[in-house]
Protein backbone atom coordinates (compact mmCIF):
# COMPACT_ATOMS: atom_id res chain seq x y z
CA UNK A 1 0.00 0.00 0.00
CA UNK A 2 1.59 3.27 -1.05
CA UNK A 3 1.71 5.53 1.92
CA UNK A 4 -0.25 8.56 2.81
CA UNK A 5 1.95 11.74 3.30
CA UNK A 6 0.32 15.03 5.25
CA UNK A 7 2.55 17.98 3.92
CA UNK A 8 2.56 21.03 6.16
CA UNK A 9 2.76 24.19 4.54
CA UNK A 10 1.57 22.57 1.09
CA UNK A 11 2.22 26.20 -1.00
CA UNK A 12 5.57 26.63 0.05
CA UNK A 13 8.36 26.80 -2.36
CA UNK A 14 9.73 23.36 -0.84
CA UNK A 15 6.62 22.25 -0.92
CA UNK A 16 5.37 22.74 -4.10
CA UNK A 17 9.15 21.09 -5.09
CA UNK A 18 8.23 17.70 -2.96
CA UNK A 19 4.58 17.56 -4.18
CA UNK A 20 5.37 16.19 -7.67
CA UNK A 21 8.14 13.85 -6.17
CA UNK A 22 6.07 12.28 -3.96
CA UNK A 23 3.13 12.01 -6.76
CA UNK A 24 5.50 10.52 -8.73
CA UNK A 25 6.50 7.40 -6.38
CA UNK A 26 2.20 7.18 -6.32
CA UNK A 27 1.83 7.87 -3.25
CA UNK A 28 -0.96 9.72 -1.60
CA UNK A 29 -0.40 13.73 -0.26
CA UNK A 30 -2.66 15.63 1.59
CA UNK A 31 -1.39 19.35 1.32
CA UNK A 32 -2.79 21.00 4.26
CA UNK A 33 -2.80 25.11 3.05
CA UNK A 34 -4.72 28.66 4.73
CA UNK A 35 -5.56 29.62 1.59
CA UNK A 36 -8.17 27.98 -0.36
CA UNK A 37 -7.15 30.37 -3.51
CA UNK A 38 -3.57 28.20 -3.60
CA UNK A 39 -5.24 25.01 -4.19
CA UNK A 40 -5.33 24.84 -8.11
CA UNK A 41 -1.61 25.60 -8.22
CA UNK A 42 -1.23 22.51 -6.11
CA UNK A 43 -3.93 20.36 -7.29
CA UNK A 44 -2.41 20.99 -11.10
CA UNK A 45 0.98 18.89 -9.93
CA UNK A 46 -1.46 16.09 -9.87
CA UNK A 47 -1.81 15.95 -13.45
CA UNK A 48 -0.62 12.70 -15.12
CA UNK A 49 0.76 11.44 -11.90
CA UNK A 50 0.01 8.32 -10.40
CA UNK A 51 -0.51 9.15 -6.92
CA UNK A 52 -3.43 10.82 -5.89
CA UNK A 53 -3.15 14.53 -4.45
CA UNK A 54 -5.97 16.32 -1.81
CA UNK A 55 -6.37 19.65 -0.38
CA UNK A 56 -6.87 20.44 3.36
CA UNK A 57 -7.21 23.89 4.40
CA UNK A 58 -6.62 25.12 7.87
CA UNK A 59 -4.69 27.94 9.60
CA UNK A 60 -1.43 26.76 11.67
CA UNK A 61 -2.55 29.86 13.97
CA UNK A 62 -5.54 28.19 14.80
CA UNK A 63 -4.08 24.99 16.37
CA UNK A 64 -3.63 25.88 19.84
CA UNK A 65 -3.50 22.29 21.27
CA UNK A 66 -2.11 18.79 20.58
CA UNK A 67 -5.78 17.76 19.94
CA UNK A 68 -6.56 20.15 17.60
CA UNK A 69 -4.04 18.95 16.09
CA UNK A 70 -5.15 15.30 16.33
CA UNK A 71 -8.50 16.63 14.59
CA UNK A 72 -5.69 17.35 11.67
CA UNK A 73 -4.28 14.07 11.75
CA UNK A 74 -7.35 12.22 12.16
CA UNK A 75 -8.86 13.76 8.75
CA UNK A 76 -5.74 12.84 6.86
CA UNK A 77 -4.61 9.65 7.92
CA UNK A 78 -1.02 9.89 7.33
CA UNK A 79 1.74 7.57 7.62
CA UNK A 80 4.43 10.18 7.01
CA UNK A 81 4.02 13.89 7.98
CA UNK A 82 6.36 16.50 7.13
CA UNK A 83 6.62 20.12 8.50
CA UNK A 84 7.38 22.47 6.23
CA UNK A 85 5.88 25.42 7.32
CA UNK A 86 6.89 28.57 9.09
CA UNK A 87 5.63 32.27 9.64
CA UNK A 88 8.65 33.14 7.30
CA UNK A 89 9.12 36.02 8.97
CA UNK A 90 5.75 37.85 8.70
CA UNK A 91 3.39 38.58 11.53
CA UNK A 92 6.50 39.80 14.23
CA UNK A 93 8.01 37.21 16.65
CA UNK A 94 4.68 35.89 18.61
CA UNK A 95 3.61 34.60 14.64
CA UNK A 96 7.22 32.68 14.46
CA UNK A 97 6.25 31.49 18.03
CA UNK A 98 2.67 30.55 17.40
CA UNK A 99 3.79 28.67 14.07
CA UNK A 100 7.17 27.71 13.99
CA UNK A 101 7.23 26.64 17.72
CA UNK A 102 3.76 26.24 19.52
CA UNK A 103 1.88 24.68 16.49
CA UNK A 104 5.19 22.37 15.49
CA UNK A 105 5.42 21.44 18.78
CA UNK A 106 0.97 20.88 18.91
CA UNK A 107 1.72 18.38 15.86
CA UNK A 108 4.98 16.51 16.65
CA UNK A 109 2.82 15.42 19.74
CA UNK A 110 -0.28 14.79 18.12
CA UNK A 111 1.88 12.46 15.57
CA UNK A 112 4.12 10.62 18.52
CA UNK A 113 0.92 9.31 20.34
CA UNK A 114 -0.40 8.38 17.25
CA UNK A 115 0.50 5.03 15.94
CA UNK A 116 -0.46 4.83 12.66
CA UNK A 117 2.01 7.60 11.67
CA UNK A 118 5.38 6.25 11.18
CA UNK A 119 7.85 9.21 10.38
CA UNK A 120 8.12 12.86 10.87
CA UNK A 121 10.05 15.17 8.29
CA UNK A 122 11.04 18.36 9.80
CA UNK A 123 12.30 21.30 7.75
CA UNK A 124 14.67 22.79 9.75
CA UNK A 125 17.67 24.91 8.98
CA UNK A 126 21.39 24.02 9.26
CA UNK A 127 22.15 26.29 12.57
CA UNK A 128 19.50 25.27 14.88
CA UNK A 129 21.46 23.58 17.13
CA UNK A 130 22.62 24.89 20.68
CA UNK A 131 26.30 23.99 21.00
CA UNK A 132 28.98 24.40 18.70
CA UNK A 133 29.19 21.25 16.21
CA UNK A 134 32.27 19.04 17.26
CA UNK A 135 33.56 18.95 13.25
CA UNK A 136 33.18 22.79 13.01
CA UNK A 137 35.38 25.68 12.42
CA UNK A 138 35.61 28.72 14.79
CA UNK A 139 34.59 30.12 11.80
CA UNK A 140 31.52 27.97 11.22
CA UNK A 141 30.68 28.83 15.24
CA UNK A 142 30.71 32.49 14.76
CA UNK A 143 28.83 32.58 12.05
CA UNK A 144 26.52 30.60 13.53
CA UNK A 145 26.09 32.54 16.68
CA UNK A 146 25.90 35.45 14.32
CA UNK A 147 22.68 34.58 13.12
CA UNK A 148 21.14 32.95 15.94
CA UNK A 149 21.68 35.72 17.92
CA UNK A 150 21.94 38.85 16.11
CA UNK A 151 19.85 38.31 12.88
CA UNK A 152 17.35 35.93 13.47
CA UNK A 153 16.72 35.24 17.04
CA UNK A 154 12.94 34.66 17.23
CA UNK A 155 13.50 32.49 14.29
CA UNK A 156 16.11 30.09 16.24
CA UNK A 157 14.68 30.11 19.66
CA UNK A 158 11.61 28.62 17.99
CA UNK A 159 12.71 26.54 15.95
CA UNK A 160 15.19 24.78 18.36
CA UNK A 161 12.83 24.30 20.33
CA UNK A 162 10.87 22.25 18.02
CA UNK A 163 13.61 20.14 16.79
CA UNK A 164 14.47 19.50 20.25
CA UNK A 165 10.88 18.69 20.99
CA UNK A 166 10.40 16.69 18.23
CA UNK A 167 14.42 15.03 18.76
CA UNK A 168 12.82 13.76 22.90
CA UNK A 169 9.29 12.72 21.79
CA UNK A 170 10.77 10.03 18.94
CA UNK A 171 13.16 8.76 21.63
CA UNK A 172 10.19 8.15 23.77
CA UNK A 173 8.09 6.43 21.22
CA UNK A 174 10.66 4.29 20.05
CA UNK A 175 11.88 2.41 16.68
CA UNK A 176 8.09 2.54 15.20
CA UNK A 177 8.93 6.11 14.53
CA UNK A 178 11.35 7.82 12.95
CA UNK A 179 12.14 11.63 13.15
CA UNK A 180 14.10 13.50 10.59
CA UNK A 181 14.79 16.94 11.09
CA UNK A 182 16.47 18.25 7.55
CA UNK A 183 18.95 21.25 8.30
CA UNK A 184 19.39 23.21 4.78
CA UNK A 185 21.34 26.15 4.25
CA UNK A 186 20.83 29.30 2.55
CA UNK A 187 18.05 28.43 0.76
CA UNK A 188 18.02 29.48 -3.19
CA UNK A 189 15.91 29.31 -6.14
CA UNK A 190 18.71 28.01 -8.53
CA UNK A 191 17.73 24.30 -10.26
CA UNK A 192 18.30 21.45 -8.30
CA UNK A 193 21.63 19.76 -9.28
CA UNK A 194 21.37 16.65 -7.69
CA UNK A 195 24.78 17.15 -5.77
CA UNK A 196 24.89 18.01 -2.22
CA UNK A 197 27.08 17.43 0.75
CA UNK A 198 24.78 15.39 3.55
CA UNK A 199 25.56 14.83 6.93
CA UNK A 200 28.36 16.51 8.88
CA UNK A 201 28.85 20.23 7.14
CA UNK A 202 30.17 23.14 7.26
CA UNK A 203 27.99 25.80 9.25
CA UNK A 204 27.18 28.44 6.60
CA UNK A 205 26.62 27.77 2.31
CA UNK A 206 23.89 27.44 0.10
CA UNK A 207 21.71 24.61 -1.46
CA UNK A 208 18.95 25.39 -3.88
CA UNK A 209 15.11 24.21 -2.66
CA UNK A 210 14.77 21.89 -5.38
CA UNK A 211 17.60 19.72 -4.47
CA UNK A 212 15.80 19.92 -0.69
CA UNK A 213 12.97 18.60 -1.77
CA UNK A 214 14.65 15.52 -3.52
CA UNK A 215 16.40 14.90 -0.25
CA UNK A 216 13.58 15.15 1.62
CA UNK A 217 11.53 12.63 -0.52
CA UNK A 218 14.53 9.83 -0.82
CA UNK A 219 15.20 10.15 3.43
CA UNK A 220 11.27 9.40 3.33
CA UNK A 221 11.86 6.85 1.36
CA UNK A 222 14.46 5.18 2.92
CA UNK A 223 13.94 2.97 5.72
CA UNK A 224 16.63 3.38 8.98
CA UNK A 225 16.83 7.55 8.08
CA UNK A 226 16.55 9.35 11.21
CA UNK A 227 18.29 12.18 13.51
CA UNK A 228 19.32 15.36 12.23
CA UNK A 229 21.24 15.75 8.85
CA UNK A 230 22.89 19.69 7.66
CA UNK A 231 22.63 19.73 3.79
CA UNK A 232 24.78 21.66 1.64
CA UNK A 233 25.40 21.83 -2.06
CA UNK A 234 28.22 19.44 -3.18
CA UNK A 235 29.42 16.94 -4.91
CA UNK A 236 27.91 13.51 -3.84
CA UNK A 237 24.52 12.26 -5.93
CA UNK A 238 21.39 12.58 -3.75
CA UNK A 239 20.92 9.18 -3.39
CA UNK A 240 24.45 7.87 -2.66
CA UNK A 241 24.16 10.55 0.17
CA UNK A 242 21.47 9.50 1.44
CA UNK A 243 22.75 5.82 1.62
CA UNK A 244 25.75 6.58 3.47
CA UNK A 245 24.82 8.51 5.99
CA UNK A 246 21.88 6.09 6.75
CA UNK A 247 24.82 3.43 6.56
CA UNK A 248 27.03 5.51 8.61
CA UNK A 249 24.60 6.25 11.43
CA UNK A 250 25.34 9.72 10.88
CA UNK A 251 23.56 12.08 13.68
CA UNK A 252 24.16 16.02 13.67
CA UNK A 253 22.91 16.15 17.08
CA UNK A 254 26.07 14.95 18.04
CA UNK A 255 27.86 17.82 19.94
CA UNK A 256 24.05 18.90 21.69
CA UNK A 257 23.23 17.92 25.50
CA UNK A 258 20.50 15.10 24.97
CA UNK A 259 20.01 14.73 28.48
CA UNK A 260 19.37 18.37 28.63
CA UNK A 261 16.87 17.83 26.24
CA UNK A 262 15.40 15.14 27.74
CA UNK A 263 15.22 16.80 31.43
CA UNK A 264 13.96 19.79 30.28
CA UNK A 265 10.94 18.53 28.01
CA UNK A 266 10.03 16.28 31.10
CA UNK A 267 10.28 18.96 33.20
CA UNK A 268 7.98 20.97 31.32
Amino acid sequence: MPPRVLLIGGHGKVSLLMTPLLLHRSWNVTSLIRNPAQADEILAKGHGQPGSIEILVRSLEDVKSSQQARSIIDVARPDYVVWSAGAGGKGGSSLTYAIDRDAAKHFITACASTPSVRKFLMISYIGSRRQRAPWWTDEDWASCQHVNTEVLPHYFAAKVEADEYLTVLAEGRGKDFAAIILRPGNLTDDNATGRITLGKTRASGKVSRGDVADVAVRLLEKEGAHGWLDLLEGRDGVEEAVDMVVIGKVDCVEGEDVEAMMKGQNAS
